[in-house]
């Protein structure tokens, strides 16, 4: 039987790197469309009509107000754009319309955490958006 050729050995050898550098490019390629990232956020799509997030963006707003000793007095309008996040329980980030002390409309973006299991929800943060300062 006769030796291949040097010429053939580095072509074979070329050949079966490039197969393997494809593989290994592909496998380690994230599948979209199977779901979201693990721990990434999703973004809420019928925000307006939504009855469980326009009560979390209420209950932001009536905390903030509680934390503040009624001093700022926000009134809650809507919440207008929503995500949701799923840690340890599922955390909210909205964007909420509240009516100043003055009557003027501002949006303000809030987190809020949910636990289902433990019946309980925690105002993380509360501030002005940054779009409207």
């Amino acid at each position: 039987m006769a030796k291949p050729s040097s010429a053939a050995t580095i072509l074979t050898t070329a050949a079966l790197i490039s197969l393997l550098i494809c593989l290994v490019a592909l496998s380690a390629t994230p599948v979209n469309g199977l779901g979201g990232r693990v721990g990434g956020r999703s973004k809420v799509e019928d925000v307006k009509t939504n009855r469980e997030i326009q009560e979390l963006g209420r209950y932001s707003v009536k905390e903030y107000n509680r934390k503040r000793d009624g001093g700022y007095g926000l009134k809650f309008t809507e919440v207008v754009e929503a995500e949701t996040q799923v840690v340890s329980g599922v955390k909210y980030y909205l964007k909420i319309s509240a009516a100043t002390p003055t009557g003027a409309p501002k949006i303000f973006e809030a987190v809020v955490v949910v636990k289902p299991w433990l019946h309980s929800k925690q105002l993380l943060q509360f501030s002005p958006s940054p779009a409207t300062k």
